[in-house]
């Protein structure tokens, strides 16, 4: 969902920081609030150019104070990512400029470019979709830089589960017992760490969902290195989620198929899916909401929790 507003409502530092890297005689003429992110503020910036053109920018801004905690390392992580992507086949925004500490805008911020297409979280076309999905996540875990970003951090611990209510008592039990273990071991990959529908663009229209194309993927704050499953069970609990517990469960299937490698033990798999479903409890107010403002208004915080009690509980029982 976009609000469309003047091109003053950036804030002033933010803005006189992106006009000191535009190209000369380039100016903001116009700025739309992009809506449906939980982490950062996100503006989409129309550029008038010197030939009396336009172009797009976006910037990106922590200010929830939480996330401006974390947000130099997130920054920098991001950049660095841009940068490594640029020199690849992985569709993804080109760095503009980074403020990192908030030196010379408001809150910290990112520039990039803008990537044409929309996300696509509605139910229909699903089906053409994922194997999409499955194919770009496989191109991201390929990637071997030259210098690795750093460890994942896992999400959750078992004490900070938040078991939702009506869910299967013993189901859940035994989930968060499985990650009081330690991790498998695992091959180290390029990771995304939040790959999943809302931080991938498509140019699809409504009407034509067969001739979908993936034209980029965004957010890349999180980037780590450790195993592909971890990628796959992010994916897989947000389109449980979006679309219902039986597409969590399709996914790994589909990563398989376009060639991607998972670890060889049902129980390992089941491990990175586990506890990445019992990460998501600890935010399914935030992801619910912001999957509303993007135009999914039945999936009410209820709604989300009763599909992430069901495929937590199916995992489980697959576990035996």
């Amino acid at each position: 969902m976009i609000n469309h507003d003047e091109a003053g409502s950036v804030r002033p530092l933010a803005l006189a920081w992106v006009s000191r890297h535009l190209e000369g005689g380039e100016r903001v003429v116009r700025t739309e609030a992009l809506h449906g992110g939980i982490t950062a503020e996100m503006w989409r910036l129309t550029i008038g150019t010197r030939d009396g053109g336009a172009r797009d920018l976006v910037l990106r801004s922590f200010v929830d104070p939480f996330y401006v905690e974390r947000a130099e390392d997130w920054l920098k992580r991001e950049a660095g990512a841009l940068t490594l992507l640029a020199g690849t086949d992985v569709p993804a925004p080109a760095l503009v400029a980074v403020d990192p500490t908030a030196a010379q805008c408001e809150y910290p911020s990112l520039l990039m470019t803008h990537l044409a297409g929309r996300t696509v979280l509605d139910d229909e076309g699903l089906e053409t979709r994922v194997p999409l999905l499955a194919r770009q996540l496989v191109a991201i875990h390929a990637l071997r830089p030259a210098e690795r970003p750093r460890e994942y951090v896992a999400w959750t611990t078992a004490d900070t589960v938040v078991v939702p209510k009506g869910a299967d008592a013993s189901a859940w039990a035994g989930a968060i017992d499985v990650i009081r273990e330690p991790a498998p071991p695992y091959e180290g990959r390029f990771l995304h760490r939040d790959f999943q529908p809302g931080n991938v663009l498509f140019d699809v229209l409504p009407s034509r969902s067969a001739g979908a194309r993936i034209t980029g993927v965004v957010d890349w704050a999180a980037t780590s290195w450790g195993p592909a499953d971890l990628d796959v069970a992010h994916c897989s609990t947000n389109l449980a989620l979006l679309h219902g517990p039986a597409w969590g469960q399709r996914f790994a299937g589909a990563y398989e198929e376009a060639g991607g490698v998972l670890a060889a033990a049902a129980s390992e798999r089941l491990y990175w899916r586990v506890r990445d479903g019992l990460a998501c409890s600890e935010e399914v107010r935030l992801v619910a909401q912001a999957w509303r403002e993007a135009g999914r208004t039945e999936l009410t915080t209820r709604a989300v929790e009763e599909r992430l009690e069901a495929y937590v509980t199916a995992l489980m029982d697959a576990l035996g």
